[in-house]
């Protein structure tokens, strides 16, 4: 097992930056983990994402473990681990990016729905998926898949919340990726970075039992 995929089995919450300005991602990122988050997710959708990716590297090494997400193909594959990512988050499923992640040494989780795309993109080498939009079919969908996948550890994201967490980890999820219920917009637009730091604790003590 890869550390990065054991820590997401330790961790079970991935938060994700998504749709925040560049000048908040430092703040966003220390607050999180001053909340006791530490496996985070820039999306290459948000504004500097690349920089942001490089800066955190930097600037938490050893303390928060920085992943790309939204990497919908190669190209993208490519800039985000030259940018310094340790693991790579996709709404898709691509095998070229699943085996550049191998060469590359990097941890591949990606979008995936049905049991199809689960099955194959473990085939291909993904050391967990990602399953997405996890929100629209359910907790009852997870536990069904479980039954025959149970092998395959899977995170889930979209529409996951403070009050459904555990549903989802009982129901086999090994973690889950957490955006704007965690990541809140409106909240880091207001730099209220002590309110960010709170929601963290309040979904980490849900899930370590607190």
């Amino acid at each position: 097992m890869s550390a990065n995929l054991e820590r997401l089995k330790n961790e079970k919450i991935v938060a994700i930056i998504r749709g925040i300005a560049y000048e908040d991602g430092i703040p966003t990122a220390e607050a999180l983990l001053e909340g006791g988050v530490t496996l985070l997710e820039i999306t290459l959708n948000n504004d500097g994402a690349l920089k942001l990716i490089s800066e955190c590297r930097e600037k938490f090494a050893g303390k928060l473990c920085i992943g790309a997400g939204t990497v919908l193909n190669l190209d993208m594959a490519k800039e985000a681990v030259a940018a310094g990512a340790e693991y790579i988050v996709s709404p898709n499923l691509d095998e070229n990016v699943i085996d550049y992640g191998l060469s590359a040494g990097v941890d591949v989780w990606p979008g995936t729905l049905t049991p199809t795309e689960i099955v194959r993109a473990y085939e291909a080498g993904a050391s967990a998926v990602k399953v997405f939009p996890v929100g629209a079919l359910g907790v009852n969908y997870v536990k069904d898949i479980r039954g025959p996948l149970g092998h395959i550890p899977m995170m889930v994201t979209g529409g996951v919340n403070v009050d459904n967490i555990n549903d989802f980890i009982q129901a086999g999820a090994v973690a889950v990726g957490l955006g704007g219920n965690l990541v809140n917009k409106q909240l880091i637009k207001e730099k209220k970075y002590d309110e960010i730091t709170n929601l963290a604790k309040q979904f980490l003590s849900k899930v370590k039992g607190g």
